[in-house]
Order: structure tokens, then C-alpha cells, then sequence
């Protein structure tokens, strides 16, 4: 029987075939399959779920010690030009596989309950299956290429699991503002891509970062030349993985349905540029230019997400913003040189971040029953209070998920976030200060969201408060029709069950990351693992494991004084002292508003002025020639009139003409 490694290839291919039957089905026999939709969403299941299997034995081998499996078939050639295409499965690989597959079948098993009633149910099931066999394509892929390959298949399906619902405007959107924001990183990418090639002839990671090398040490590329091909490629991670300033698109993505914001912000799309940086960190190591870079992009990501979830009552909205401040630190991480730390930290935020999502999509089922299905009052916490009694598991599961993602131990997220913080204190002081205030906020916006949402008096009856939301968001409320409401109640099992599923990790998996003695620094790089176990002192870990726990539970303490307590009134001591820094926030630091003015009414007043330099001056020059043309043909008719004295009499008159201009123009003679 073949290794699971050998046969890693076979991990994307199962999904991609469930969509492919599918999406046809839906083209061919749309309401028959439609009516079937128990049975096709069993039937992808079962295809993601083998996926997870094999991924699952080439996890076991990797930690077992067998050795990595590379092969590659030459997928098109000429004369000495070869583009090799194939599969690479290593540690890296195996973890992400295991993370991908995992997550899309809990994000599968939720959707069961989520969209049961929606009419798209087949398609939605459809994307996700063709989701995550991109996702997994482009982990195994070998080089550069194919993994751009995969990379635009992501970048597709997340436009169409964003606009799922594209009957509704801001779907429509938040699908095109992903699009075209991760376009502009995209188009970076390649042309890095193709600059590194014509530098080193390669696509493979580990050949063009050895070419580039040389080529540097040889002046036949200069130093500036390679800093920029860096740079041009690490925009692409930057807009996927939601770095600054090409982060605005994904708040915006929370329009599509809540299953799909798990998926996106766990384990696929924004997981997708962090990996990428991970796999060219021989390349991006060569620079420490390069590497600061990516460590103040990471850093202002982290501070920038965090300080905007501060003040977000969407509760989706302001897990969002959370997800862009942990990718800022795993960018960080990055950036510091400790790939395994950012990739750590990557791991665990998936799980408590995806129990945090679909236990916000929970909430939303929840309170549809009793505000209607208008997002903005389903979703804003001002409605909610009280749902810890009437939800128990919700509540529960996403008290762990704020417990984790604040960096209290021993839950995981302490472990991951304080080997970033540590590695960034040794690289970047100054970067460690701004992640270090970060977490502070972090604990504090986190258990914000659970006390407004999970404690007190339930607040969503209160129809004048709904009738403001309403107003503030500009729907007209004689529009709004009024529905039959429930009460509210935990959700069923299949939403539950990836709750308490992603519970335990969300705990436990932190476990395998201790810095004395790390099991998965071990399994991503033996070397490091074991020079940081060798060069491990508790005298340095402690005071900075402390630090961080310290402003944590500030960040937790001022939470539960104002949102709880209600001893605190944070609108009294910062919003009226400080209103400016306030709607500084409110306003998400003026970005969205500043790229609405400068990139889309600048495009479309730069469009209009093209549209008029079409019309007058080439559309101008174009008719004007027809028209010269139309008029001297039509004048010249009256000279074919057959006669020949006619003609000789023209030829005698031209000669006549030439004669006397020549003459009037010939030199005298004195």
C-alpha cells in the first residue's frame, strides 16, 4: 500500500470532483437537484472527508519521520525552457492540509443547519467544495507557478461565496471590492513572478532564492532590482492575508453568509498569503530590508485592526477587524525571521477563530427569530444582551474563543502570540511595544463583544432602538415588512457540534507549542526547534509571558467594569473627551472613505475624461478623415466625365499650374 504522501496529489482532486458533478447537475437538472440537496451535500461531504483522511495520514508519516515527497512532470517545454508542474508534501504542507480539511468539514456540517432553508443551498455547497480544492492545490504545489495557478482559483471563489447572496447590494459590493482589491496584489505577484524567473530561470522556492543570491553576489543583478522583485511578490500575501493598507476588502466580505466568514478567515483565503511568505522565507531571509518591510506592514496591521474593532457594534464586523490584527502578527512573526511562530500562531487563531465565527453566526440565527432577517439588526450587539441562558453552548464555546484569542494561558492562544511577541522583542523592539499594547486592546474589544452580546438584559425588543439602526443605516422603515417572530433558542445540533468540536483545540492545542520544548517547531524545522530549546532561558520567558497576561487582564478588567459592572462609562471618559480620536476610529481611520474619493470617483472621473478624449479626438480624427474622404470623392466625380479632350485639357492646365510655381520660386539672375 502506497504512503499517503505518494498519493498527496489525490487531496484536491476529491473535492474538485464533487463540485465539478454538482455544478453540472445544476446546469444540466437545476431543480432536481436542487430537491436532492440532503443527498449532494452528503455526497461533497464524503469527498471532503476522504480529502481529510489522507490528509490525516501524511500528517502521522511527517511526524513519524518519513521524508518529504516531491514529484514533478514537465508540463510544457521548449528547446531548453521547461515548466515543471506537480506536488510537494512536507510538514508544512501536511499541517496545512490537516488544518484546511478540518475546518471545511466543520464549516460543512454547520452549513447543513445554517442554510437549510436557503434556496442556494446546492450551490452554496458547490463553492465550498471547490473552495477548498483550491485551497489545497495551491498548498501541495511545488513552485511559484502553479501555486498562482491556485491562488486566482481562490481569489474566484471567494468572489462568489462573498456575493453569494447577490441579490443584495452590499454582497454585490463586498464581492467587488475583494475582487478588485486583491487584483492589485495579484498583478504584483505575477510580475514578481516573472521577474524572479527571468532572474533566476526557476520557479521552484528554494532554486530562486539560491539564484538570486548568486546573482547579487555576481552584480548581475543589482541590489535594488532584487529588493523590488521582493516586494512586487510579497504584495500579493499582502492583499490576500489582509495587510494595510489592502485590508479594507475583508471587513467588507463579512456580507456573505457566516459559514463562508469562518472558512476565509481560518483556513483558506487570508491563510493563503501567510503560507506564501512562509514558503519563500529562504528568499525574503536574504534581505533584512525586505524582512523589516514585512514586519511594519505586519505591525501596523496588528495595531490598526485592533484599535477599529474598539469601537464596531456589528458583531461580525468586529471579529473582522480582530482576524486583520492577528494576521498582523503573524506577518510580524514573519518579518522577525520565526516562520514556525507566524505558521503556530496561524493554527491556532483557525480554530478559535472559526468557533468565534460560526458562534456569531449562532447568534445571528438566533436573533433573526426575533428582529427579522435585516442584517443590520441581527447583527448588531446594541440588540443583543442576556443569551447566555437561552444558549448555552453558544455562550459557552465563545467565552473559550475570547479567552484564547486574549492570550490567557494556558489556553492557545497565549502560546502562539507570546512566541511572536518574543521573537519580536529580540528582532524589533519597537514593533514588540505596538504588538504588546495590542494585546491589551485585544483582550479588551474581545470580551467587549462577549458581555454586550452574552450578559445583561436582552435588548432586541426594544423597537425604538431598532427603528434608530434602521434610520442610521438609511433603509426606509415603511419598507421593512413585518414577520411572525419566535423567541430565542440555542441553535441545532450541526451548528453546535463544530462549536464544541473546535473547543477543544481551541484549549489543548497551544500544548504542543511550549518553548522549552515546542512539538511543532520539532515537526516544521528540527534545526530551529532544537537551537531554541538549547538557547531557552525561563529568566527571559517569563518576564515577557507575565508583561503580556499583565495587560491582558487590564484589557479584560476595564471590559467587565464597563460592560458588565457598568462601573465604567467609556463614552463619558474617552468618546466626549477625545471625539475626534473617537470618530477617527468609528470611521475605520478614514481608509474606506479615503480610497472611495481617490481610487473609485478618481477612476471614473479619470474614465470620463477618457471617454471624452475617445469621443471628440480620436472618434473626431476618425470621421473628419470619412468626411474628406466622402467629400473629395464626391468632387472628383464631375471630372470622369469619358471625354479624352476633357482630360488633356486637365494635364495642360496642371502643367501650366507647375510651370508657373516653379517659376515664381526660381532664383534671378543678376
Amino acid at each position: 500500500m502506497p504512503q499517503a504522501s505518494e498519493i498527496a496529489w489525490l487531496i484536491p482532486v476529491f473535492p474538485l470532483i464533487g463540485a465539478v458533478f454538482s455544478g453540472l447537475g445544476l446546469i444540466c437538472a437545476n431543480k432536481k437537484i436542487n430537491n436532492s440537496r440532503e443527498i449532494v451535500s452528503i455526497s461533497l461531504l464524503s469527498f471532503v472527508g476522504v480529502s481529510a483522511v489522507i490528509s490525516y495520514k501524511t500528517l502521522i508519516e511527517q511526524i513519524n519521520g518519513y521524508q518529504s515527497v516531491e514529484k514533478l512532470f514537465v508540463w510544457a517545454s521548449a528547446g531548453d525552457f521547461t515548466i515543471p508542474m506537480g506536488f510537494v508534501l512536507d510538514p508544512l504542507g501536511s499541517v496545512m492540509l490537516t488544518l484546511v480539511t478540518t475546518i471545511t468539514l466543520l464549516v460543512m456540517i454547520y452549513s447543513h443547519g445554517y442554510m437549510a432553508h436557503d434556496k442556494g443551498y446546492v450551490r452554496f455547497f458547490t463553492y465550498l467544495a471547490l473552495f477548498s480544492s483550491s485551497m489545497m492545490g495551491l498548498i501541495i504545489s511545488p513552485n511559484l507557478l502553479e501555486i498562482y495557478v491556485f491562488w486566482e482559483l481562490v481569489g474566484m471563489c471567494s468572489y462568489l461565496l462573498v456575493g453569494f447572496w447577490y441579490d443584495r447590494d452590499g454582497a454585490a459590493n463586498a464581492a467587488q471590492k475583494a475582487f478588485v482589491v486583491n487584483r492589485v496584489g495579484d498583478f504584483g505577484l505575477l510580475l514578481g513572478i516573472l521577474g524572479l524567473f527571468w532572474a533566476t530561470k526557476s520557479f521552484d522556492f528554494n532554486e530562486i532564492a539560491v539564484g538570486v543570491s548568486q546573482s547579487v553576489s555576481e552584480n548581475s543583478l543589482p541590489v535594488w532590482a532584487a529588493l523590488l522583485l521582493c516586494f512586487l511578490v510579497f504584495l500579493g500575501p499582502m492583499a490576500k492575508s489582509a495587510q494595510f493598507p489592502l485590508h479594507v476588502w475583508l471587513p467588507d466580505a463579512m456580507e456573505g453568509p457566516t459559514p463562508i466568514s469562518a472558512l476565509i478567515h481560518a483556513a483558506t483565503m487570508v491563510a493563503a498569503g501567510i503560507f506564501l511568505v512562509a514558503r519563500l522565507q529562504p528568499l525574503y531571509s536574504l534581505f533584512p530590508s525586505i524582512q523589516f518591510i514585512i514586519a511594519l506592514v505586519g505591525t501596523i496591521t496588528c495595531f490598526l485592526g485592533a484599535s477599529i474593532a474598539l469601537t464596531q457594534m456589528d458583531l461580525k464586523k468586529g471579529l473582522a477587524y480582530s482576524t486583520v490584527s492577528q494576521l498582523g502578527y503573524m506577518m510580524l512573526a514573519m518579518g522577525c525571521g520565526a516562520p514556525v511562530a507566524g505558521i503556530f500562531h496561524l493554527i491556532t487563531h483557525a480554530c478559535f477563530k472559526a468557533m468565534l465565527f460560526l458562534g456569531s453566526g449562532s447568534v445571528i440565527h438566533a436573533m433573526e427569530e426575533v428582529v427579522g432577517h435585516q442584517p443590520v439588526l441581527a447583527q448588531d450587539m446594541r440588540l443583543m444582551g442576556g443569551l447566555r441562558k437561552k444558549m448555552p453552548f453558544t455562550s459557552t464555546t465563545f467565552l473559550i474563543g475570547c479567552v484564547a484569542i486574549s492570550g490567557i494561558p494556558p489556553l492557545a492562544g497565549f502560546w502562539s502570540k507570546d512566541e511572536i511577541l518574543g521573537n519580536a522583542f529580540i528582532s524589533f523592539p519597537a514593533f514588540w511595544f505596538v504588538g504588546f499594547l495590542t494585546a491589551g486592546m485585544t483582550a479588551f474589544y474581545m470580551f467587549r463583544l462577549y458581555f454586550l452580546t452574552f450578559e445583561g438584559d436582552f435588548r432586541g425588543e426594544d423597537k425604538e432602538l431598532q427603528k434608530e439602526l434602521l434610520l442610521a443605516s438609511k433603509i426606509n422603515i415603511e419598507e421593512e415588512h413585518e414577520e411572525e417572530h419566535g423567541s430565542l433558542h440555542e441553535s441545532p445540533w450541526s451548528m453546535t457540534f463544530p462549536l464544541v468540536f473546535l473547543a477543544v483545540p481551541s484549549v489543548i492545542i497551544g500544548f504542543m507549542g511550549f518553548p522549552w520544548d515546542s512539538k511543532f517547531a520539532n515537526l516544521l524545522d528540527p534545526e530551529e526547534a532544537l537551537i531554541a530549546i538549547e538557547s531557552f532561558e525561563l529568566k527571559e520567558f517569563l518576564p515577557l509571558a507575565i508583561a503580556s497576561v499583565f495587560i491582558a487582564s487590564i484589557g479584560i478588567t476595564i471590559a467587565y467594569q464597563a460592560y458588565f459592572a457598568k462601573k465604567i462609562n467609556l463614552s463619558i471618559l474617552f468618546a466626549q473627551r477625545f471625539p475626534s480620536v473617537n470618530k477617527f476610529l468609528s470611521n475605520k481611520w478614514y481608509l474606506d472613505d479615503i480610497n472611495e474619493k481617490l481610487f473609485v470617483k478618481g477612476s471614473r472621473k479619470l474614465a470620463k475624461e477618457v471617454l471624452e478624449v475617445d469621443s471628440k479626438v480620436v472618434d473626431g480624427v476618425v470621421n473628419l478623415t470619412g468626411l474628406v474622404t466622402l467629400g473629395s470623392g464626391e468632387g472628383l466625380k464631375y471630372f470622369e466625365t469619358g471625354r479624352a479632350q476633357f482630360y488633356a485639357l486637365i494635364v495642360f492646365g496642371g502643367v501650366i499650374l507647375l510651370v508657373a510655381i516653379f517659376g515664381f520660386q526660381s532664383p534671378q539672375v543678376t
